[in-house]
């Protein structure tokens, strides 16, 4: 078997969470590649709303294996916040299916003051960190430093926290950062103690030992394309590779073993925090797209930058990731439009018309070349059917497809794990 993969094609928050969830009885193992709590994986079903931030989105199947891979930070104080949400609101013993790398890098209280202080300092240039310690925690890594999940294990642990935290008190009194670590280290000490309760384990022996018991495998990603340290919008992005090559330093997969690369994208375009975003729209249209699709941070709260569908970036994603399946989420947002646009080219400041994102994004201004499209205005709720879509839907996915030369395999018509439908899409191009 291969170790299929999804993965957001946008600037983050496509509806990964709901997909996995969706596609996870297919699946024995759900692992998580990379990322940390900076990641909102919202689910909804039962007419309930569930936000997963570190944790894989197949938990909620329990006869699915779970894996926190190496790829990822994680921040014990956020991991049992969550597991203990889990059990009071469903009584899930997560002990039992959920496995932790002992490679994956463990964000310290210190590692939250540090982003801070970073971002303070850059004043008007600030990334727009979600501030959880990402980036201090993944540059920890890189420097050779870092603690890691196994060192919880570890009789000198506490040796190496201190030693660690020493060195983030010296960069803070650089930056004149106050701060008071006192709580935030009691919490984090109560919730070393909550990890060692499950299973930390070599994870990249387990995934590969499940693909050689023929096991089906999901891995799971979290921000979006745009948004990876190498080939998203730098330096906008996050600290990972949030692409499928992620999977294999992510969870010690090799390349061979990949197999489906699912791309999530929405009907149009969203962005949390600063950077360049070509199609966003500062107007009513704008606003009336933030409220229907309640375009709100899962992790942060923070309201999100809106805009029309972007293809010419949509097609470097897919191009980068070798997707082989399109999954378009919150087709149902845009119920209430009379119009709908999409951006086909990108016009540059020399008069220059491309389909391709240009290096310096960052510096120039980018004019989208539209293609308008009449809105369906139609409730979506009832519609299980691709034959039974509006045809101006209809027309609208056709297009896409022809454009992106490849099939939309499932289309969200609804944020509740029910509302989506599957077809089998045929091209002509």
């Amino acid at each position: 078997m291969k170790v299929d993969v999804l993965l957001g094609l946008q600037w983050g928050d496509e509806g990964k969470g709901k997909i996995v969830d969706v596609l996870a009885p297919q699946y024995q193992v759900v692992a998580r590649f990379q990322g940390g709590p900076n990641a909102g994986h919202t689910l909804e079903f039962e007419g309930k709303k569930h936000v997963l931030h570190q944790i894989p989105s197949g938990v909620f199947r329990s006869e699915v294996l779970n894996i926190i891979g190496n790829g990822l930070v994680l921040d014990p104080i956020v991991f049992k916040k969550e597991i203990e949400g889990l059990s009071e609101k469903f009584g899930m013993d997560l002990t039992k299916n959920l496995l932790i790398s002992k490679k994956a890098s463990l964000i310290l209280p210190s590692h939250r003051l540090l982003d801070a202080a970073y971002e303070q300092a850059k004043g008007d240039s600030k990334i727009g960190s979600t501030l959880r310690g990402i980036g201090p925690t993944y540059t920890d890594k890189v420097s050779r430093q870092g603690l890691r999940v196994g060192d919880v294990l570890s009789p000198n642990f506490q040796a190496k926290y201190n030693q660690l935290v020493d060195t983030h008190k010296m960069i803070l009194g650089f930056y004149n950062f106050s701060y008071d670590l006192t709580e935030l280290e009691q919490q984090f000490s109560e919730s070393i103690e909550f990890l060692k309760q499950f299973e930390l384990a070599d994870t990249e022996y387990v995934i590969n030992q499940a693909i050689n018991d023929g096991k089906t495998i999901l891995a799971e990603g979290a921000q979006g394309s745009l948004l990876d340290i190498d080939f998203g919008s730098y330096p906008f992005v996050t600290s990972s590779t949030t692409m499928a090559a992620g999977v294999c330093t992510g969870l010690g997969v090799a390349p061979k073993n990949v197999g489906e690369v699912y791309g999530i994208f929405k009907a149009y375009c969203t962005r949390v925090g600063s950077g360049p975003f070509p199609t966003e729209l500062h107007d009513e249209t704008g606003e009336r797209i933030r409220q229907e699709g309640r375009e709100f941070g899962a992790t942060t709260g923070r309201s999100r930058r809106t805009g029309w569908l972007d293809l010419p970036s949509l097609k470097y994603a897919m191009m980068v990731n070798g997707v082989t399946q399109l999954i378009m989420m919150k087709v149902d947002v845009l119920n209430i439009m009379e119009e709908i646009k999409v951006c086909t080219h990108y016009q540059l400041p020399d008069g220059t018309v491309t389909e391709q994102i240009p290096h310096d994004m960052n510096d120039i201004e980018i004019t989208p070349v539209y293609k308008t499209f009449k809105g369906w205005q139609t409730d979506l709720t009832n519609f299980h059917c691709y034959d039974e879509l509006p045809a101006e839907l209809a027309e609208y996915i056709s297009f896409l497809e022809e454009n992106l030369e490849l099939p939309i395999s499932f289309i969200s018509t609804g944020p509740d794990r029910e509302a989506i439908i599957h077809r089998e899409a045929q091209l002509s191009v």
